[in-house]
């Protein structure tokens, strides 16, 4: 583990008007070792399968779920996990208790990136409790970027905290966009008529909302994402400050498997300004 992990694990948030949480610094060096352990040394061309809602899954995947679970039920035994390479019915069954506690995980998101070659991936796990998600970590090992929100307690990047990000006019904004999820006369809109200055699509959910969290976007659509692709992200950039709403106007977790739509931007400003020009073109021709 490098020394930019270390110096992280080093640094407790202050738990100030919550219940006490999992220990910052044990949770982060289990994804950080697991994630360094598992993903560095297999990142390439790796075999692949595709599961039946289509998306991918490598056996780096699934290595990963088993260690961290294993790890986790080491230290905190009570608390369930929920991770993405389970049954969907397995799924259904941990999130039947909405007043309990569970992890919820992705064990590495980017699956497609990891097995091409791409470096975008990540690790990203929270802590849902009585029905709201108190805890997120994402960590990128190629970077050795560890971010970390605690509800009410700001957000944090390798121990140092994440402030707001300063207001751009949606003229001069970066937006990750991802096409392929939108309704068809939105991306239409999005791809001839768009209102940024520029867009990318990274192939990593998670990573998305903690690099906008950052000021590295401002602004964000993505069309249907699942539990385990938004649950850390969507409170890691609302303690910078961030807004995200779903399409409807709803907000982004409602603990269910169903997938989400994503509308968000880096402040509220921006983001009234970025969902006003959305609804103005959601359902106009191109």
């Amino acid at each position: 583990m490098s020394s930019i992990a270390r110096a992280y694990l080093l640094f407790i948030v202050p738990k100030q008007g919550i219940e006490m949480l999992p220990d910052v610094e044990i949770l982060g060096r289990i994804l950080c070792e697991i994630a360094c352990d598992e993903a560095l040394g297999g990142f390439t061309l790796v075999e692949r399968e595709v599961k039946w809602d289509g998306s991918v899954v490598t056996e780096t995947d699934r290595r990963i779920q088993q260690r961290i679970e294993s790890a986790l039920k080491e230290h905190w035994p009570d608390i369930p996990l929920l991770g993405e390479e389970m049954s969907p019915a397995r799924q259904e069954q941990l999130l039947s208790n909405p007043e309990g506690e569970l992890w919820v995980l992705d064990p590495l998101d980017g699956t497609t990136n990891f097995a091409s070659g791409l470096p975008f991936f990540c690790v990203s796990l929270a802590l849902i409790r009585h029905g709201e998600v108190v805890l997120g970590v994402i960590y990128d090992p190629l970077r050795d970027e560890c971010f970390m929100a605690e509800k009410g307690a700001g957000a944090r990047l390798n121990g140092v905290a994440l402030g707001a990000t300063p207001h751009l006019e949606l003229s001069r904004t970066i937006a990750g966009v991802d096409f392929k999820r939108l309704p068809g006369p939105l991306a239409d809109q999005l791809a001839h008529a768009f209102p940024y200055m520029s867009q990318r699509s990274m192939g990593s959910s998670c990573l998305d909302w903690c690099w906008l969290a950052a000021g590295r976007f401002q602004v964000y659509i993505h069309g249907g994402q699942k539990l385990w692709d938004y649950s850390a992200g969507d409170l890691i950039l609302r303690e910078t400050g961030g807004r995200a709403a779903t399409l409807n106007g709803e907000p982004v977790f409602g603990g269910q498997l169903a997938p989400r739509s994503v509308v968000a931007a880096v402040n509220s400003e921006l983001f009234d300004e970025w969902k006003a020009w959305i609804e103005r073109n959601k359902e106009t021709p191109a």
